[in-house]
């Protein structure tokens, strides 16, 4: 090769290398922080804040610089949503619909998590804090697309046990903090207890911001999954904020929520990736019930393992300087499965075509492009039954249950709402008489049963994956 062919190919491999490198910039940085079990009344945003005894300054201000979600929502249980979030589908497909303990659960090593499909498209990607999708070799997060992990395998719960009357080690172990590599086995930090409990949520911030610097560094785009584990219970705030708010414990946990965010936050901009980072900050369950910790669910009624509002619409804020308008609301339907689709279309990988994604591309509404939602409803599931079925501006319920601690008690005739005039799903309307003043609404029941039937024939035909199923997994088609 000549000395011009040479110059040539030198040239043509810098021209690659500068294109490369100027689409790897291009690729907005995301970063989802997700709360666990924080209604959707608790932040000054959602209408909380003072009223629930400390301001939320920095969380306020986020929703201002984006989107607020008013029609977020998510599942009635921990593990279902979060594998709703990492996989786009709903639970019942993925063997994932409800918290249990002491068996085989989670996700199967078969399921394409989000990570995966970031790190698919060259992002580095981490997760610090609460998984809950499988505590066993080939379901832990670094299983499963991310590059690196610290937190805990499944609920902030066992942190009491070490502390609990009987607690006996030789029958359960005490809950660890771990930490592991892409494809290592986790390894133990220390043990996870009421005293590191208040503390976790400030290492996860630590982490985080050192992940975050570390990629910039480098020039890497990078997918950041920041799960805290406030305002679970045992609803415990770091030493730090231990009666800074004067209004209680709740109320300094809810101190220590808004000042972890603003650090993140703060991180972002110091490193002047601002511009080129979408923010998603969200809770994944609704309002705690148990004695002592209980939250609110504000304008809704109703706790986390019901059919309810309150369990369902959870608080999301969604930043993108620059696509996503500011200061704008939305009352549009949204779904936790929406959230993985819908970032396809701001990152570029492609949304897995082999499996049923139940998830939307809600990119258009999110950007101002449209006012309406990519959906009109979607079945809600209580474990592995149909507790009700949420249509545009309607609710079917097929079960009553007002609380986590009821028994679910099937309608012998299933209850509507209309979620404008009966927010708190106090109402029902089940046909009768048109009286003057009454609202009839039968006229939905065939609507949303042809939706249900719709369903229910996807799960036909794609057998749903069954709990405690082991690896390795491969679907028979």
């Amino acid at each position: 090769m000549n000395v011009k062919h040479q110059w040539s190919a030198f040239c043509i491999m810098l021209a690659s290398l500068f294109m490369f490198n100027l689409q790897s910039q291009e690729k907005p940085n995301v970063v989802i922080i997700v709360m666990d079990n924080l209604g959707w009344g608790e932040i000054g945003a959602y209408g909380g804040g003072i009223l629930r005894g400390a301001e939320t300054p920095r969380l306020d201000t986020l929703a201002k610089e984006g989107m607020q979600l008013l029609n977020f929502n998510v599942e009635p249980q921990c593990t279902p949503s979060r594998s709703a979030l990492m996989t786009g589908r709903h639970p019942i497909r993925s063997g994932t619909t409800k918290v249990v303990w002491g068996l085989p659960y989670g996700l199967v090593g078969w399921e394409k998590t989000m990570a995966e499909l970031f790190s698919d498209q060259g992002y580095a990607t981490a997760m610090y804090g609460k998984w809950h999708l499988g505590d066993m070799k080939e379901r832990y997060p670094t299983d499963q697309g991310f590059d690196e992990w610290y937190g805990i395998a499944n609920t902030t719960d066992e942190s009491q046990y070490t502390s609990q009357p009987g607690y006996d080690p030789a029958v359960v172990s005490p809950p660890q903090i771990v930490q592991s590599k892409r494809g290592k086995a986790p390894a133990e930090v220390k043990e996870y207890n009421v005293t590191s409990r208040r503390t976790i949520d400030e290492e996860l911030t630590n982490k985080s911001i050192d992940f975050m610097k570390r990629q910039v560094k480098e020039d890497k785009p990078f997918f950041l999954y920041l799960p805290y584990t406030l305002a679970h219970l045992p609803t415990l705030p770091n030493p730090k904020f231990e009666g800074k708010s004067g209004n209680g414990t709740w109320a300094d946990v809810l101190m220590e929520i808004d000042h972890n965010t603003g650090r993140i936050l703060d991180a972002i901009d110091d490193l002047k990736v601002r511009e080129n980072t979408i923010v998603i900050w969200m809770s994944e369950n609704g309002p705690e019930e148990a004695p002592n910790w209980f939250g609110t669910a504000g304008y809704w009624r109703g706790f986390y393992f019901t059919a309810l509002e309150g369990s369902l619409r959870t608080p999301c804020l969604i930043r993108w300087p620059g696509k996503i308008p500011e200061g704008k609301k939305t009352n549009a339907m949204v779904h936790m499965t929406d959230v993985m689709p819908s970032l396809a279309e701001a990152v570029g990988y492609k949304v897995p075509s082999d499996r049923i994604i139940d998830g939307v591309n809600q990119m258009p509404l999110l950007k101002g492009e449209t006012n309406e939602s990519a959906r009109e409803g979607f079945p809600v599931y209580n474990g592995d039954e149909m507790f009700a079925y949420k249509w545009r501006n309607f609710k079917i319920h097929y079960y009553d249950q007002q609380s986590m601690f009821d028994k679910p008690v099937k309608h012998n005739f299933p209850r509507v709402h209309d979620l404008i005039r009966d927010p708190k799903e106090l109402y029902g309307i089940h046909g009768g008489n048109e009286d003057t003043g009454a609202q009839n609404l039968t006229w939905v029941l065939p609507a949303i049963t042809h939706e249900v039937l719709k369903f229910q024939e996807t799960l036909q035909k794609e057998p749903p994956i069954k709990l405690g199923t082991p690896e390795p997994y491969k679907p028979k088609n």
